[in-house]
């Protein structure tokens, strides 16, 4: 039986306004790491302020969730942006969140971009490099979080940064690695009890089927679950139970070179 130990992040503070999002004060007391919407997809300043509070209550690590300016889309539709641009909306954001984490007597742990930012860099160098120089330009003791094998990950190695391999739970793979786009059937994993098991597998064995139907090699430090299921409690406990039943540990991601 393994002993590894893997994170459990949720994006979380996804609500706006009257607008309510998400299960996140239940997901709290499943997960590891809580990424939190920065007000360009999802997320306002009291949303903010009372996820970051709700985390630390938790002890959950805090991270900052910077998308591309697209309430009505939710972030997830691509956007014409360059790389200028993306260091800038990448910087805003990640500031954001830092402050309210500092005024709550608590440090950012890593940045994840959201949705379309995130499978966009996960391909196109230019805006991974300008997602990387943002966040250590602000912090270099940030972990940048991406998909595993992606340019998102090279770049911020290439950039001094820490990084997290991810990958997902309820994501149905590519053969190449990449995440099944949404516009095709199938591409988020629905069926709680398949979720879990792709993501025991992905933990265990460091493996997942692809849309394909072959056999992929998937590396993990963390695993993600979607706050925005309708089921996103009850399966954030049966994930984190399951895994620990298969003998892997949950944690937070380690610090960076702070002292």
């Amino acid at each position: 039986m393994t002993t590894r130990s893997i994170d459990l992040n949720c994006d979380m503070g996804e609500s706006f306004g009257a607008w309510t999002m998400g299960q996140d004060a239940e997901v709290l007391a499943h997960v590891s790491s809580a990424n939190i919407a920065c007000g360009f997809h999802a997320g306002d300043p009291q949303t903010m302020r009372r996820t970051v509070a709700a985390a630390i209550a938790h002890g959950v690590a805090i991270g900052a969730h910077p998308s591309l300016p697209d309430l009505v889309g939710f972030g997830r539709r691509e956007m014409r942006v360059s790389a200028d641009e993306t260091y800038a909306l990448t910087l805003y954001q990640t500031g954001a969140l830092a402050a309210i984490a500092r005024a709550a007597g608590e440090r950012m742990r890593h940045v994840k971009p959201h949705g379309a930012l995130y499978n966009m860099a996960a391909k196109d160098r230019a805006l991974a490099d300008a997602i990387a120089a943002a966040v250590r330009d602000f912090d270099a003791d940030l972990i940048l979080v991406g998909l595993a094998g992606s340019a998102l990950l090279d770049a911020g190695e290439h950039a001094g940064l820490a990084v997290a391999y991810e990958a997902f739970a309820d994501r149905r793979y590519e053969n190449d690695g990449s995440l099944t786009p949404r516009s095709l059937p199938g591409a988020v994993i629905g069926d709680s009890d398949a979720a879990v098991a792709q993501a025991v597998a992905i933990a265990t064995r460091g493996e997942v089927v692809t849309r394909q139907g072959d056999t992929l090699r998937v590396r993990a430090d963390t695993i993600c679950v979607h706050g925005d299921r309708a089921d996103a409690a009850i399966f954030s406990r049966r994930l984190r139970e399951a895994l620990q039943s298969a003998g892997v540990t949950i944690a937070a991601l380690p610090a960076g070179r702070r002292s």
